[in-house]
C-alpha cells in the first residue's frame, strides 16, 4: 500500500481527508466497542488511526477534542475539579423486599398516587437492570462530548472528562450522519422486542441532537475484565481490587488519564440530565422512545430493558433477571421499575429527592460477612498452591459457601486475613467466591477488627502437602508452585479430570470421585494411562457395577475421535485456553506444526503474545510432554488435520450466531467449533446483533425472541450449506 504524503496534497483535500477518517473512525469504534460488529481487522483500524494521526501532526491547527485520537490524552492532574450539575443527580428510591412483593407493593403505590380504580388499565412501566457500578453524567454540546462528570452528592460532582475519554464505548461526538445507520437496527417501540414494546412516538434522527444534551449512566467494569485485571495486580505483587465497583470506580477517579487507559471501562445509558433548548418532554413522549434514541446516537443500552405492564409483568421481569443474573457479564444489584410516559412522570414528581415514579428492586447481595474457620492449601493442576479459607456456611450469590479462594501469600498478607476473622466474601456469577478482606470495626475505631488473642500470619509449607516435593515461587512471581508435577497425586487429578472435561477430549462419567479413586489406587498416574484401562482394572475398583465399568471404556472409546482444539486444550498447557487452543489449530493446521514451532512464529497466531508463546515452547520442549502426546496418538486418539488456516477465507467471519434447541445431527459443541472454524461468533443470547438463530427440536425462548426481533433462523441443514 501506497504511503499517503500528507505533504503532497492540498489543504482543501486533507482537510476533506481528515474530516473523513475521523467519521469512519468513529463509525467503526461504535462498530466494536457497541455493537460488537466489528468489521475491519485490527490492523487496518490502527492503519487508519496512524493515518489521523499523521495529519493532525501535519495540521495542528485542526485538533479538535471530539477527534478518536483525543480518547487518551492530557497531563496527570493534582485534583478534579468540582461540577455542579444544571440538573441534580438524585437517587432512586431502593425496595428492600427481594421478593415479587416489592414490585407489588410499588404498582400499588404509583396506582394510588395515579388515582387508579382497580377496574382501570394496568400501568405502563420500563423494567431495567440496575447496574452496580459508578454513575456518570456525559455532557455534550452542539454534539461534542465537552465534559463528564461523577455523582458526587447529586448537587455538585467532579471532573472526569479526561478518564472517561479512555472508555470505547462513549461517542466523542454524536450527531455524526455515520452512526445513522445504526438506527435502522433499532426495533420500533411498538414491537416486543429487546427495547420495549407499545409506548408511542418514535426516535429522533441523528441531526435532531439538541445544542445540550447530558447523557447520563453508569460506567462498570465487566466480570472477565475484572478477573484480568486482578490476576494482572496479583502477578505484578500489587493489590487486587474488591470487586469490579471498585476497580471501576477507582479507574474513573484516576488523576492519570494514562492509568485510566489502562483499566478495562464498559458504559450503558439508561436517561439524560439537562436538555437544552428543548424540554425533554416535548421531544420525548416515554422514557422508552428517549433509550431508543440514545441508542440510535451511538450509546449503548441493555438489550434487556422492556416495556411491561402491570404488577404481574414487573413480578416476572424480576425473577426472570433473577435467574439468568449469573449468566450476565457484569455484576447487577437489582432492576429498576419507572414509568413509561414522561407525562405521568411530572405528574408524580418527587418526595425528599426521590422520584415516585421510580424504584429499585433489589436482589440477594452477593456479598456477605462470616467467621474464617481455617486456612488449607489446594494443589492444583499446573501445581500452584491456592490458600483456600474454610468458612462458616453463609448464603452469598445464590448458594451456600463454605470455602472461600484467598489466591495466593501475598493477598493472605494483604489482607491480612487470619483464623477466627470476620471477612467479606463475596461471590458473582461463576466467579469463585473469595475473601475480599477483614471486617472493619463497628465500634468507630478505623481499621480492621482488632483481633483477640493474637493469631500468628499464616505460611505456605515448604514441601508440597500432598506429594512432599519441594514448593519453588518463580523469581518475580506471585505463586508458589509443587515441583512433582505427575508425580503429584494432586497434578495428576487435576490434569486427568481437565483432560476429560466435557470441552476438552469430554470423557463421559469421568468424575471426581472416580479419578481420585484410580489415582490413589495407582491405577493410573498419566493421561495414556486412561486409555489402557481394560474392563478387568475398572470392574475391580471399590463400589465399581459391571455396568458402570463398560459405560466408562465405551466413553473412553468414544473420546478418541475428538478435534486438534479440544485435544490441545485437554494437554493442559499453561496460558492456552479454550480460544487459543482453537487459534492454534486454525493457524498452523496440524499438531506437528504447534510442536515445532519457534516463539517468534507462535507469535504471529492471534491472541499468542510473549508469555503464551514461550509457555508453549516451554511445554512442548519437555522430553516427557511429547512423550505423552506421542502414547496418547498411540492409543488411538485422532482428529482431522488440515492445511494451516491462518490465511484461508471465513465464510461466516462477522456474523453472530445463537443455538437453540436439539439439532439433528450436530452436537451442540460441535455446531459451535464449526462455526467458529468459519470466522462465525456464537453467542449465548438473542438481540439485535444476531445474524442467525440455527434452531432444533425442543427450541424454546431463544426461537420466539429471534422471532420477535426479526432475526433470520436456520435449521441444520441451512448452516451447514452455509458452512460449505
Amino acid at each position: 500500500m501506497a504511503t499517503l504524503d500528507l505533504f503532497a496534497m492540498p489543504p482543501s483535500e486533507d482537510r476533506d481527508h481528515l474530516d473523513s477518517l475521523r467519521a469512519q473512525l468513529h463509525t467503526l469504534a461504535h462498530q466494536y466497542y457497541v455493537l460488537d460488529a466489528p468489521t475491519l481487522p485490527d490492523a487496518e483500524y490502527d492503519r487508519l488511526f496512524r493515518e489521523l494521526q499523521a495529519l493532525e501532526s501535519a495540521h495542528p491547527d485542526w485538533l479538535t477534542p471530539d477527534s478518536p485520537t483525543q480518547r487518551v490524552g492530557g497531563k496527570p492532574l493534582d485534583q478534579f475539579a468540582a461540577v455542579r450539575h444544571a440538573v441534580p443527580m438524585l437517587s432512586i428510591r431502593t425496595e428492600t423486599d427481594t421478593e415479587s412483593t416489592g414490585a407489588q407493593a410499588f404498582d400499588t403505590r404509583v396506582r394510588k398516587e395515579l388515582e387508579l380504580l382497580d377496574t382501570d388499565a394496568s400501568v405502563e412501566y420500563v423494567a431495567e437492570l440496575k447496574f452496580d457500578g459508578l454513575a456518570i453524567n456525559l455532557r455534550y454540546e452542539n454534539g461534542v462530548l465537552v465534559q463528564a462528570a461523577t455523582r458526587g452528592d447529586g448537587e455538585n460532582g467532579e471532573d472526569v472528562t479526561q478518564n472517561i475519554r479512555t472508555i470505547g464505548q462513549i461517542p466523542l461526538k454524536i450527531g455524526a450522519p455515520t452512526l445513522a445507520a445504526t438506527r435502522a437496527a433499532l426495533p420500533p417501540e411498538g414491537a416486543r422486542s429487546a427495547l420495549g414494546r407499545p409506548g408511542g412516538g418514535t426516535s429522533l434522527s441523528t441531526a435532531d441532537v439538541p445544542q445540550v444534551l447530558e447523557v447520563r449512566g453508569e460506567v462498570y467494569m465487566r466480570r472477565d475484565d475484572f478477573e484480568v485485571l486482578n490476576e494482572q495486580q496479583r502477578a505484578k505483587g500489587d493489590k487486587s481490587f474488591v470487586n469490579p465497583r471498585n476497580a471501576a470506580a477507582g479507574a474513573v477517579r484516576q488523576l492519570d488519564p494514562g492509568i485510566a487507559a489502562q483499566r478495562p471501562l464498559s458504559f450503558f445509558a439508561y436517561g439524560v440530565g439537562e436538555v437544552a433548548p428543548q424540554a425533554v418532554g416535548s421531544l420525548f413522549a416515554t422514557h422508552m422512545q428517549l433509550l431508543q434514541t440514545l441508542k440510535s446516537w451511538g450509546f449503548p443500552v441493555a438489550e434487556q430493558t422492556r416495556v411491561v405492564h402491570g404488577a404481574g409483568e414487573l413480578v416476572a421481569f424480576h425473577q426472570n433477571i433473577a435467574l439468568t443474573r449469573d449468566q450476565l457479564p457484569y455484576d447487577i444489584d437489582g432492576v429498576v421499575y419507572k414509568l413509561n410516559s414522561l407525562a405521568l412522570q411530572q405528574r408524580l414528581g418527587f418526595v425528599t429527592r426521590e422520584p415516585r415514579w421510580a424504584v429499585a428492586h433489589k436482589f440477594p447481595a452477593q456479598e456477605q460477612l462470616t467467621r474464617v474457620l481455617a486456612i488449607d492449601v489446594q494443589v492444583g493442576r499446573t501445581g500452584k498452591l491456592t490458600p483456600v479459607a474454610r468458612l462458616e456456611p453463609v448464603f452469598v450469590g445464590g448458594t451456600t459457601v463454605s470455602n472461600a479462594t484467598l489466591h495466593n501469600l501475598f493477598e493472605v498478607r494483604k489482607k491480612d486475613v487470619r483464623v477466627g476473622d470476620q471477612v467479606i466474601v463475596r461471590r458473582a456469577g461463576d466467579v469463585i467466591p473469595e475473601v475480599v478482606g477483614r471486617v472493619a470495626s463497628g465500634s468507630g475505631v478505623s481499621g480492621p477488627t482488632p483481633r483477640q488473642p493474637y493469631v500468628p500470619n499464616f505460611s505456605l509449607p515448604a514441601l508440597c502437602p500432598v506429594c512432599g516435593s519441594a514448593v519453588v515461587r518463580e523469581k518475580g512471581q506471585a505463586n508458589h508452585r509443587c515441583v512433582g508435577g505427575l508425580f503429584c497425586n494432586a497434578q495428576c487429578k487435576q490434569a486427568i479430570l481437565h483432560f476429560g472435561q466435557r470441552r476438552a477430549v469430554e470423557i463421559e462419567g469421568l468424575g471426581d470421585k472416580l479419578v481420585e479413586q484410580m489415582v490413589d489406587a495407582n491405577v493410573i498416574r498419566t493421561l495414556p494411562d486412561l486409555y489402557r484401562l481394560g474392563f478387568g482394572a475398572l470392574v475391580g475398583l471399590e463400589r465399581m457395577a459391571d455396568k458402570s465399568a463398560q459405560n466408562i471404556v465405551d466413553a473412553l472409546e468414544k473420546s478418541k475421535q475428538t478435534t486438534l482444539p479440544r485435544f490441545l486444550f485437554g494437554l493442559g498447557i499453561r496460558h492456552v485456553g479454550e480460544a487459543t487452543a482453537k487459534e492454534l489449530a486454525r493457524h498452523f493446521g496440524g499438531l506437528d506444526a504447534i510442536m515445532d514451532a519457534p516463539e517468534e512464529v507462535l507469535l504471529q497466531v492471534n491472541d499468542v503474545g510473549p508469555i503464551v508463546a514461550k509457555s508453549i515452547r516451554t511445554f512442548f520442549d519437555q522430553a516427557h510432554n511429547r512423550e505423552v502426546v506421542d502414547q496418547l496418538r498411540a492409543c488411538g486418539i485422532r482428529w482431522e488435520e488440515g492445511a494451516a488456516t491462518s490465511d484461508a477465507p471465513k465464510p461466516l467471519a462477522g456474523k453472530t450466531f445463537v443455538l437453540t434447541g436439539t439439532l439433528p445431527t450436530l452436537g451442540r459443541d460441535d455446531a459451535k467449533d464449526m462455526i467458529e472454524a468459519a470466522g462465525g461468533k456464537v453467542s449465548g443470547s438473542v438481540s439485535k446483533k444476531t445474524s442467525y438463530v440455527v434452531a432444533g427440536t425442543e427450541a424454546g425462548s431463544k426461537l420466539t425472541r429471534a422471532q420477535e426481533l426479526g432475526v433470520a433462523v436456520l435449521d441444520e441443514a441451512a448452516l451447514l450449506e452455509m458452512l460449505k
